[in-house]
């Protein structure tokens, strides 16, 4: 193994300067790629937890307005932006309806109950945009490092032709460039397939954020409105 290891790392080394440039990009893009990875990871990891401590909240309270109250030391997550959106809203309504002279069950017959769902859906679209995220470069470097390694690929078979040429049809004439070939695609693909099963991993865990944020919004709706 050790020798392989060897021969692999002189076949780099040896390598043209195009093909070196290929395999430094892949090494490149393998590397953001499980930065990006270990990141999301652990930003999943902590929303969930903070989402878990803002419901525990959530629920031991007596009212709305002492979750209002008390949520302030408590980190970003997704429930907490929901609920502090909806909230704001709430109130806004309840202001409103008071200057208007009305209750807030007429103020909501009249004009609907529209404004706190849209309110609610601002903190579901904010939490899908911090969590969407890195996740664009992950499928560019999923779906376009294999291409890349087939650049390199290309090109060390048109070495090989190049050898095949100047120097007759010797396997020493071929060997450099079909090594420099198989190198390229490996790398290619060592950097693509990670990428793409982790994009698809945290894209069914956006799915599952999405499944939670929908049931607690209407947990808050049934809420906001039996407080209005």
């Amino acid at each position: 193994m050790g020798q392989s290891e060897m021969d692999i790392l002189a076949i780099i080394l040896e390598s043209g300067p195009v093909v070196k440039a290929v395999l430094l990009i892949l090494i490149f893009a393998s590397i953001a790629s499980w930065a990006i990875v270990f990141y999301k990871k652990n930003h999943f990891r902590v929303l969930q937890t903070n989402d878990e401590n803002f419901m525990a909240l959530f629920e031991q309270c007596s009212d709305l307005t002492e979750v209002k109250e008390k949520m302030g030391s408590l980190p970003y997550s997704p429930f907490k932006s929901m609920f502090e959106y909806g909230f704001d809203e709430v109130t806004r309504i309840g202001q409103e309806a008071s200057v208007s002279n009305m209750s807030n069950r007429e103020y909501m017959q009249k004009f609907g109950f529209h404004f706190v769902e849209r309110a609610i859906k601002k903190g579901v679209v904010e939490a899908r945009t911090i969590v969407s995220k890195q996740l664009s470069t992950l499928a560019s470097i999923s779906s376009v490092s294999p291409f890349i390694g087939l650049f390199g690929t290309v090109w060390g078979i048109i070495n090989s032709f190049t050898g095949l040429a100047s120097g007759g049809g010797t396997l020493d004439a071929v060997a450099p460039g079909i090594a420099e070939a198989l190198v390229a695609t490996a790398v290619g693909l060592a950097a693509a397939i990670p990428a793409t099963w982790f994009y698809n991993q945290f894209q069914n865990s956006g799915d599952e954020l999405d499944a939670r944020m929908e049931s607690f919004e209407q947990e808050l709706l049934n809420n906001f409105e039996r407080t209005l």
